[in-house]
This record gives structure tokens, sequence and C-alpha cells, in this order.
């Protein structure tokens, strides 16, 4: 800590910071532009001067940029001081001086930084009379609106997206003040981050698209604290509704996990909310022959009764995108030995695999924060930009943390971001990247390897074996194989914090053994190592900790056997887990199907009972991310009609069936609270958020602003009387603008959104910090449940894959994913769905060639007893012999990949 003077004051500060970061951290409003805590500074806008003082003596002291101004011990600064008044109010005249006069008609109204910060220097008045610059926008795409002509020149943009986001499509052209941040030509945004250019830009130059096709002022949106559901991370999200309707999502800051920032599908992928093919009421039919129709909620649950009660065998299949209390309802209906994963057994013996190696060992799973921290990364296996987004954006950071590193050596601090690019511009991270095809994070990549799975299975042990020679060695591996693994060993062994990344996304088991062997030698010699593996969906790791009897085809087996006569199923298509006949074979085993789900799908269309399940934006419940952190999401709106949540459902279905076996649950805390005691991996689920009867001087937290407007208006077709706000039983929240909703702010875990007086913008939320950057006042969101062990000298896998041979007349497919298109309910976003490849087939140009196919031409694959025509996309990065299937995309079969099939000249299917 060093004492810095203010006003002539003294306070303690964490040594390191500047002058700005230094201020606000003490809670001082001091404006500012082109500083963003993530992006480090420029000193672009000068917009946050103040005056220093060389001693207690100096009376004139002279103009500094805090930004630019290291808080070293001693110094001595005023942000009163009338001098440095004036010069903040001179920089916001100029900036202003071509923004144009549209603030009641620009997206960004009410919740600008421009607006803010303008009000804080007192500049009320424009001299300026000429006329103004102005600038054509462009067409950015489907997330992203361009508005130039609000452009105050912070730079910001382009620092996020290039420097930090590594895209290269957008970038800063002109000069003076005809300075122009946008691409070469209009065109959709190539980067998987660009959505956070509408929270970067502190103005109205990138606002949301999506928002604008339904749009609302910002403070009209009724907001909660959520998480994402599109991928396993578990990063935080604010979304808003209006007239029952999901409009936004917003990054919700967690230190821990996203930080600042979202990738698009998660920013973007909401619309299914909002879907045509929303379940709103319970459907049934007397046969399978029938088409369903609409029941009433008693008549409905009157179905069930008969469906599941009386004796029946039940089976229920669970869920990874389901929240942990309604895969325990589950649990709890049908038994423990009759509860599946509703994932294939492949992808179960692969999720049981993770959930082994972060509770056991051999190494810590690093929060996704902490895997900036590293300095040594190896990745395995995983293209993360498309299955981990926002690890592949923290994993871009190593080079810049390394050139830190450099740049210390000559006094150039951390924060100086430009000083610190330019010393390390030439330098590259230790992060070796080993995977079956190129990836966008190649590039910042000190080394690379391409192979089939089974291949970088063996470069993985042969690091492991570099590093401590008791550790399985691959005694015939080649040269090539051999000299990369030293390099790589090298790289970790002479780390201090080394990283190990790999995933389930191969479909390789023997990928995640030989990661945790790389990481389990690491701890050989005092060593310290962390392993970090992606799951696919939002809960795959907490339905992991439930336990399960087993998979999808583990359960067929029990109905074909005549174990059970019922099949419930909840939140889960199972025609995207399986194939389509296993699937429907599994479906037609069962005498009864009941399904509660939120989407029209193949598996509600085939049941007997549909009963509609609320999503993550009308329902409250816990997710546990991949590190195996529970959170807690929360209901930003009730749902229409019939709509609750699962396990809500499934309590009313053991009452109604006489089967509740003394479950009482009324509210989620309930359910909480049994999870609990009957999970020990779960002991902790109750310690994820505060309970439900929370309160903060005396009331709730509101989910709508004290600046919502509307309330009487919006139902007035109805009845020109304001209605009784919703009743929330579940959440600590209202449903109004009535309770607490001024400082102190409420639990980090029930925020609904950043806000603070004078600051309406996303840079309020350093009110909410204990540090500007650092954790949230009173802890980050959610509950650790995952804290191995490592006492004891490290064990070992010890099953080494042989040495891929070319098969004749056969082709090993792989699986490629992809960040758009991948993932099941982002799909169902119009912005999302127009950025969807077509199903193809990636070929090597060589492979192709000797085929006799060239690009976009029609090929037949044929894998198992599945054939199917596509077209042929070349990819030069594939090994040889090897052939890349799109994972997810909508057209394409369900395939278990990797495994072997052929290929054949033939027409593509219509």
């Amino acid at each position: 800590m060093v004492t810095i003077y203010i006003d002539d004051r003294s306070y303690q500060v964490k040594d390191g910071q500047n002058l700005l970061q230094a201020c606000l951290s003490l809670g001082f409003d001091l404006p500012y532009f082109c500083w963003h805590p993530a992006l480090g500074s420029v000193g672009a806008c000068r917009q946050c001067a103040v005056k220093q003082f060389k001693d207690e003596k100096d009376t004139h002291g002279h103009i500094v940029i805090a930004c630019m101004t290291p808080a070293d011990d001693g110094t001595r600064i005023s942000i009163d001081d009338p001098e440095a008044r004036a010069f903040r109010a001179g920089v916001i005249e100029w900036l202003m001086v071509n923004h144009p006069h549209d603030c009641p008609v620009c997206d960004e109204g009410g919740e600008c930084h421009l607006q803010d910060m303008t009000v804080m220097t007192g500049h009320t008045y424009r001299e300026y009379r000429f006329k103004k610059r102005t600038h054509r926008n462009q067409q950015l795409g489907p997330f992203i609106n361009h508005e130039m002509n609000r452009c105050i020149q912070c730079y910001r943009c382009v620092r996020f997206y290039r420097d930090y986001a590594g895209g290269r499509d957008l970038d800063v052209f002109g000069c003076h003040d005809h300075v122009y941040f946008g691409r070469h030509c209009d065109g959709i945004l190539k980067s998987e981050f660009s959505g956070n250019l509408v929270e970067i830009c502190p103005t109205g130059v990138f606002t949301d698209k999506t928002l604008k096709q339904h749009y609302s002022r910002k403070w009209d949106l009724q907001t909660a604290p959520s998480i994402c559901v599109h991928c396993g991370l578990g990063c935080n999200t604010l979304p808003g509704e209006r007239y029952g309707e999901l409009r936004r999502i917003r990054n919700r800051y967690h230190h821990e996990v996203n930080g600042y920032f979202l990738c698009d599908r998660g920013r973007y992928g909401y619309a299914f909310v909002n879907s045509p093919r929303r379940i709103q009421r319970p459907l049934g039919r007397s046969s399978r022959s029938d088409a369903h129709q609409t029941l009433p909620r008693d008549a409905a649950l009157k179905q069930a009764a008969e469906l599941i009660g009386g004796g029946r065998r039940l089976i229920g299949i669970g869920s990874p995108r389901a929240s942990l209390e309604s895969n325990f309802a589950l649990r709890s209906l049908v038994g423990p030995q009759n509860f599946y994963a509703g994932i294939s057994d492949r992808d179960f013996e692969l999720n049981n695999l993770v959930k082994d190696v972060l509770q056991r060992g051999p190494a810590r799973s690093p929060s996704l924060h902490e895997t900036m921290e590293a300095d040594a990364v190896f990745v395995l296996g995983e293209d993360v930009t498309n299955t981990a987004p926002l690890l592949a954006l923290n994993l871009r950071q190593l080079q810049y943390r390394k050139a830190a590193r450099i740049a210390s050596n000559v006094r150039i601090p951390t924060w100086n971001a430009a000083g610190v690019r330019e010393v390390g511009q030439n330098e590259k991270a230790s992060l070796y990247i080993a995977t079956s095809r190129k990836t966008k994070l190649d590039e910042v990549a000190a080394g690379t390897h391409r192979a089939a799975p089974e291949g970088l299975a063996r470069l993985g042990l042969a690091v492991a074996s570099e590093l401590d020679p008791a550790a399985p060695a691959v005694t015939d591996a080649t040269d090539t194989e051999l000299s990369l693994a030293r390099e790589i060993a090298r790289a970790l062994r002479d780390a201090e914090r080394p990283l190990v990344v790999c995933g389930t996304s191969n479909g390789s088991r023997m990928l995640i053994q030989a990661a945790a062997n790389v990481a389990a030698a690491l701890r050989t010699g005092g060593r310290s190592g962390e392993i970090f593996l992606t799951v696919p969906e939002c809960n795959s790791l907490g339905l992991g900790l439930l336990g399960a009897a087993g998979g999808l085809e583990t359960a067929f087996e029990a109905l074909d056997k005549g174990r059970a006569d019922t099949l419930v199923v909840v939140e889960n298509d199972l025609f995207r887990r399986i194939d389509f006949d296993a699937a429907t074979a599994l479906l037609d085993a069962a005498e009864h199907v009941v399904v509660m789900d939120h989407l029209d799908n193949p598996t509600t269309q085939r049941a007997d009972l549909v009963l509609p399940a609320a999503t993550f934006a009308e329902g409250s419940g816990t997710l546990v991310n991949n590190e195996g952190r529970a959170q807690r999401f929360y209901a930003a709106f009730k749902p229409k009609q019939d709509v609750q949540a699962s396990w809500r459902w499934l309590r009313d279905l053991m009452a109604a069936a006489g089967r509740s076996g003394g479950v009482r649950w009324q509210v989620l805390d309930d359910v909480v609270a049994a999870v609990s005691a009957a999970i020990p991996e779960l002991k902790e689920l109750i310690a994820a958020a505060p309970a439900a009867d929370f309160r903060t001087t005396g009331g709730r937290i509101p989910r709508q602003s004290h600046r919502f407007s509307g309330r009487t208006a919006m139902h007035a077709d109805i009845s020109v009387h304001e209605p009784k706000p919703p009743e929330d039983v579940d959440a600590p929240l209202a449903f109004s603008m009535e309770g607490h909703d001024s400082p102190p702010p409420p639990p980090s875990p029930l925020i609904p959104r950043f806000w603070s007086p004078g600051w309406n913008s996303v840079q309020s939320l350093n009110k909410f910090q204990s540090d500007i950057g650092g954790p949230l006042r009173g802890g980050d969101p959610g509950r650790r449940l995952l804290e191995p062990q490592n006492d004891g000298p490290p064990t070992y896998f010890t099953d080494i894959p042989p040495r891929g041979e070319p098969r004749q007349g056969g082709w090993q497919f792989v699986a490629l994913h992809h960040v758009f298109g991948s993932e099941e309910l982002s799909l169902l976003s119009s912005g999302v769905a127009e950025l969807v490849q077509q199903p193809y087939l990636a070929l090597r140009p060589e492979d192709a060639a000797r085929l006799g196919v060239a690009k976009d031409d029609a090929v037949t694959v044929t894998i198992g007893e599945v054939t199917f025509g596509l077209a042929v996309k070349l990819d030069p990065s594939l090994p040889e012999n090897t052939a890349g299937v799109p994972s997810g995309l909508p057209g394409l079969p369900v395939l278990s990949l990797p495994t072997f099939g052929t290929i054949e000249k033939g027409e593509e299917d219509e």
C-alpha cells in the first residue's frame, strides 16, 4: 500500500495503480472516457485531468492526466482545483463539437457514459456554431448498430476489438477530426466478442441491434441476476424484460468468471425465450396417434397422475441444461436408481471423468479469471474459441501479460497499455495448442500441433513423461512428437503458474486422461499446476455431481427389459443426444412418456403429456459451472399462462399421483435444502446465494429501477388500475420498484442492475467493486464446491493409445464445433441463425484431390449405419485421412465422434 494525498487529505491505495484507478477505487467521481480497467491506459481523451503538486509547499502545481500518472507514494493531487475542473470542462466541450443533439432518440440515452460525464464536468452550453462533421454508418451484421456521428474518438472500440479480442476486421481510419471507427467496407463483424462494443463504447456509436427490434428505454427494463445457459463456463448475465418479453442480455460483472465481457452467443442467444415454439399450456392426448390438445392445469395433473401413479414403474431422464433443483426433483420422483443423465453413455462417461478429475485431483481447477494469470498454457484437444469462448478471450491476454513482465524491467507499469504493447509487440506467450485443426487462437501461440484425438493424447502423455519419468511413457513416439513434447514440458516446468486445458468436445476419454497426467506430473519436484476442463452445457457438471444410473443407452436397456412403464423427461430433446433411430426406439419402448420443456421439439411431439417449463428468465434455480462453482439465477419476469419451473411441476405430479414420499417443497429454498442434505458433494449449495427471506433495510431488492415507467399504461387495455405486482416466494427480489435501491448495494448474488447516483451507464460498476477491476464488495457470487486435496504422490492414468495408422478405404471423422450453430438454444435467435454455417464436410486439399472432389462438391458419408450427403469444404490444417463434421448444425444427424467411416463422391441430400 502507498499513501497519496487528494485535496490535502491522505489515502491508502494499492501500489502499482495509476491515479485514475486509485481515485475511482476511493469513491471519487473523476470523469474519463478512453480508460477501461480491462484495457489499461493510453491517454487518448485527456478527460481525467487533475492538478499534481510537487510537495505540500507547492501551491501552483501542473495539470496531469490521471490515467497516465502513477499513484506513487507521497503523490499529491487536486481533483477540485478550479484549473483542473476548467480543463475537464474544456475537454468535454471539444469532444461535443461534432456530437449530435439526439439524446432523446439515441439508443444509448439514459444509460450513456457521455451524458454522465458531461453532467459531472458541468458543461451545459455549446458555443460551436458551425456545420458538424458527419459520417456514413455501416451495416455490421445482425448484432451491432452503427451510428458513427456520435463518436468522440476515445479509441476504446479498436483497443478492445483488435488489441484485446484479436479481431482484424474493425479499425480506425482517417486523421484529425475525421477519424472513423469501422470496417474497410460494410460487412458482418467476424469476432465472437463483437457485442462487447455495445458496453465498451461510452456513447451511442455501437448499440444493440437486437434490442432495437423491440426497443424499450433502459430504465423500463425489469432485470434480475442470472447465469448464461449457452455453455459450461457460467458467465453472469443481466436479462432485461418488458411486456412479458425478454429484450436483451447484458454482462453482469463477476471477477472470478466473466469479468467485464460476454461472448456473442451468450449475449444474443436469448431469443429462444420469446420463440413461437414456446410451450405455454399443458398438452395431452389419449393415444400417440392423436394430435396434442391443450389441457387445463387440473386436467393435466389428473392425466399425469394416471400416467405415473397406481404403482407404475418410472424412469426419469434429466438434462444438463436444467437446473440442479429440477434434476433433483426428477431424481426424487423416480428414485436414484431410475434417474438417468439425459446424455449418451459416451458423454456420460466423459462427464463423470471430468467430475472425478476435478474432485480427486491431480490439480486444482482455476477460475476463468485465474486462467489469465497463467504464464504457460498447454491446450490439449479443445478449440476453445468455439467451445468456451471467454476462455479463449482470456488466453489471448497471456501475450500482453508476458509483454508486461518485459516492460516492468524498463519501468513501464502494467497499466500503460501502449507502452507495454510497444515493448512486447513481437513476443509470443508460452501458449501451446494441440488440436485436430487450426483454431483462431493459434495466432498468439508459441507452438501448435495437428493430429487426430488419439495422436493428441499421445502428445499429452509424452509431455507428462518428460515432466516426470515415473509417468507412463509413449515408447513409440516419433522424433517430432518427442521434440515438441520436450519443448512444451520445458515451458511448463519453468513457469510459475502452468495450466493445462482440455475438455469433452473431442469425445475422447484418453485426451482428458492425458491432460490429467500432465497436471499430475507438474506436481513433482515441488511444482504446482492447474487443470481447466471444459464441459458442453450450463449444468453438465451439476448433473454429474447429482449422480445418475447411466446415459440414454442404459436407460433404453432398462425400458427394453420391461423395468419401467412410464418415461419422464425434463428439459431435454433426446434427438439432439443420440441418433434418430435410437431416440425413437427409446421413446417407443415406454408405455407412456411425460415431458417437461419450454420448447416444442421432436421429443415433446412424441409425448403423451407435455408440461410447460420455465426458462432461465422465468424461474429461479442453481447451475454448476465447469470449475464446480454453484451459482443462482433468478427470474427476470413472471411467466405467462401455465408455465412454471420444472421442479414445481414435478412436485405437483408427486402430490397428484400420491408419490410425494414426505416431500413438502413450497419454495426454492426447500429444494435447495433437500439437495444439500441428500448429496454430499452439494452440501455447500445452500451457501451459493441468500435465502428468499433475506431483506435489506427491511425491504426486498426491486427488479424495476426507480425510473421505471408505465406500470399502469402497460395494462390499460385490461384495466386503468395498476395491478398488484406478482409475488416471488423463491427470491428476495420484488417484481416492482419498491424496496432497497440505494447504497449500500445488496449482496453480490442479488444485484439486479448496476446503477449509482450520477453513474447511469455500465461504468457505474466502479461503485460496486471493492477495488476497480477487483471483486465485488462482499465477494463475488456463488460457491465453489470442488477443491481437491493433492496430498501424496501423483497417480497416473496408464492407458496409451496406439499410433493411428491409415485404414484401408476408411476415414477418421472428428467433431468440429462452431460458436454459432453447435449449441441448441441460441439457434432460435434470428441474429445467431444468420451466422450459422450450412452443413459441410471438411477435408484436406490433398485428401479431396485423392477422392476426386473439389470445394463445394457433393460427397456421401457413411458412418455405421447412417448415410448422408454433404458439400466439401477444404481445410489444409486437418491431419491426413481425417475428415471434420460440424457438431450440432441443423440438418446433420447426431454422430458419436471421433469414429471411422467412408466417403464417396455422390449427390448432396436435398
